[in-house]
């Protein structure tokens, strides 16, 4: 499977006047990347917003038409808990000229649920090297993994750890899920389908599960335990790492919308 980058690099490394040259050459196929649902295309402006966006992306925002996206930045049409990173990650990529590369991040899905999926970022320059904005893309994680021919091969794996996740699990005990395979071919295929290590795998199924039940009324020490973590100074750390904000925080930004 390509590499975002490589997908973007035509597009990103053209040499350009300015970002209405870039527009131009997108409207002209912009029907392919609207018949893609499991991706998200965009393009921004050097103030990080909004001129261009295929039609997943503008049903994840909950438009009802890509015009009005135009002109808006992440932080405008996201929910606070998701926008404001989203923003901050798009001035990193213009205030430094570097992509990012397969970002392991929440994003929306159609139902507007969180979920997980890999984001590239890269710069677009004029023909002076000057960042005059960006293009990017985001790929479901659910969508990648199903469509791996290896998949059936691990898809025990995903399964145990779903229901296990408020356990200890070991990965002598994944290894025997999956039909006694090595500790190594294990590894190598959640790589491959997940962009994880089997350990990685456990920490964001037990997220995943935090993120439904802060949802509701449990307290974050009963969010922990259930979701395999043995206090709460260690869910509350592990949270944070993987969303950017802690648990308590998750859950009043949610409640605001």
């Amino acid at each position: 499977m390509k590499s975002e980058l490589s997908i973007l690099a035509p597009i990103a490394n053209s040499v350009v006047t300015d970002l209405q040259q870039t527009l131009f050459i997108i409207g002209q196929v912009s029907q392919l990347f609207d018949d893609l649902p499991n991706l998200v295309f965009f393009i921004k402006d050097d103030q990080a917003r909004y001129q261009f966006a295929n039609q997943t992306l503008v049903q994840r925002c909950g438009c009802r038409s890509r015009e009005e996206l135009i002109g808006l930045t992440a932080s405008d049409v996201f929910p606070a808990v998701y926008g404001a990173d989203y923003t901050s990650q798009d001035r990193q990529v213009l205030n430094t000229g570097l992509p990012i590369e397969r970002q392991l991040e929440l994003h929306l899905y159609p139902a507007r649920e969180p979920g997980w999926c890999l984001t590239s970022k890269a710069p677009l320059k004029d023909i002076h090297g000057d960042t005059i904005g960006l293009i990017g893309i985001s790929r479901d994680l659910e969508a990648m993994k199903i469509s791996h021919p290896e998949y059936q091969n691990i898809a025990e794996v995903e399964q145990y750890i779903r229901s296990h996740c408020s356990e200890e699990i070991a990965l002598s005990a994944l290894t025997s899920v999956a039909g006694g395979m090595s500790i190594a071919k294990l590894e190598r295929l959640c790589k491959q389908i997940y962009q994880l290590t089997p350990t990685q795998l456990i920490q964001h199924e037990r997220i995943k599960r935090a993120l439904i039940l802060l949802r509701g009324n449990l307290s974050i020490t009963d969010i922990a335990h259930q979701c395999g973590y043995s206090d709460h100074s260690a869910f509350s750390r592990q949270f944070k790492n993987m969303t950017g904000m802690p648990p308590r925080r998750y859950r009043q930004l949610v409640l605001l919308h």
